[in-house]
């Protein structure tokens, strides 16, 4: 019998109930096993108030972080497409100023372009690996490579000029010898009429080589000399009617043909300087009309005028002219 704790037990010889007294061991037990019941039934109740009220917190905060994520993700793709399109118009920048470089100032210090080094790729493979293991691996390595290729070409760019500096300083005298303005007064680039290269020669009906380009001007107009030197020749040649040369030393010459009929203002041997007026323009030899024909020879070549104008033209000038001569515009020889 079990009342409050307090234990009885049933005598016969007396018919009475006896108290019984617990011994310590047993009151040890009793009160370890109430502790483990009550640990057990604590922890259970944990386990299963976590499991009912944290885990839906929990499931949301990681939700909105992978939404915080995915967001910044897009956000930065965004930032490098933007990127990568403000590099295609540096590239853009860069290839123009390479090509002025190479076609223009180069030319004019008669140094060898510098195209095969700038064109030319990175030592070793595994440049990039690293990139493709990334999220949106294709973007971030299209936009490296051309980070990579702008950092390249401006570093061979500053060389160049740098180059270009030097020989500049090194020849001034040579500058004052090669051919650099327009042989007419045509800043408003009005007069350019043909340019050079093929085209259908107006007289004979066939394809040929036009050696100069054409200006198109009045009788009389004055002609003028487009860098020092000595006049070769001020004669008549076949063909390019009444025509003086001048040599102006370091392998260049330049030629100015149809011109007016013996107003020669110059003579074989005598020295000129850049702007000092020759002769004045007209309709001689194979002509259809009045105009100039202008070439300029360097060292036995042929080669195009248009890129000899520097001192005449600025950047706007110079694409105008190029995109003109290129039209090749009204023959006239």
């Amino acid at each position: 019998m079990k009342k409050r704790n307090v234990y009885y037990i049933f005598n016969p010889d007396t018919r009475t109930y006896e108290r019984v007294y617990p011994r310590p061991m047993q009151k040890f037990l009793t009160v370890l096993r109430r502790c483990i019941y009550y640990i057990l039934f604590g922890g259970i109740s944990f386990v299963a108030f976590s499991y009912i009220f944290d885990k839906p917190v929990v499931k949301d905060s990681v939700v909105q972080e992978t939404k915080e994520v995915m967001a910044e993700n897009e956000q930065l793709a965004a930032r490098f497409k933007v990127l990568s399109e403000r590099l295609d118009r540096a590239l853009l920048v860069q290839q123009d100023i390479q090509q002025r470089d190479d076609n223009l100032y180069r030319v004019i210090l008669d140094a060898e372009p510098m195209t095969s080094i700038r064109n030319a790729g990175y030592a070793g493979t595994n440049r990039y690996d690293d990139l493709l293991k990334m999220e949106n691996s294709e973007l971030l390595l299209e936009t490296t490579q051309k980070i990579d290729l702008l950092e390249k070409q401006l570093y061979y760019q500053v060389k160049s000029f740098d180059e270009l500096v030097k020989l500049d300083k090194e020849s001034e005298e040579r500058l004052r010898h090669i051919p650099s303005i327009q042989p007419i007064a045509n800043r408003d680039l009005k007069r350019t009429a043909s340019g050079y290269g093929y085209r259908i020669d107006p007289v004979y009906n066939v394809r040929t080589f036009h050696k100069g380009m054409d200006f198109s001007c009045d009788k009389r107009t004055p002609v003028y000399a487009t860098a020092d030197g000595v006049i070769e020749s001020a004669k008549w040649q076949r063909g390019y009617g009444y025509t003086v040369v001048i040599d102006h030393g370091f392998g260049y010459k330049t030629l100015y043909a149809h011109l007016l009929d013996k107003k020669f203002l110059v003579r074989r041997g005598q020295k000129v300087v850049r702007g000092e007026q020759i002769a004045l323009s007209g309709n001689s030899g194979k002509s259809t009309g009045p105009h100039l024909h202008y070439e300029v020879i360097v060292k036995g070549e042929h080669v195009n005028p248009v890129n000899y104008y520097f001192m005449d033209l600025d950047a706007e000038g110079y694409d105008q002219m190029l995109q003109m001569a290129e039209n090749h515009g009204k023959i006239y020889d």
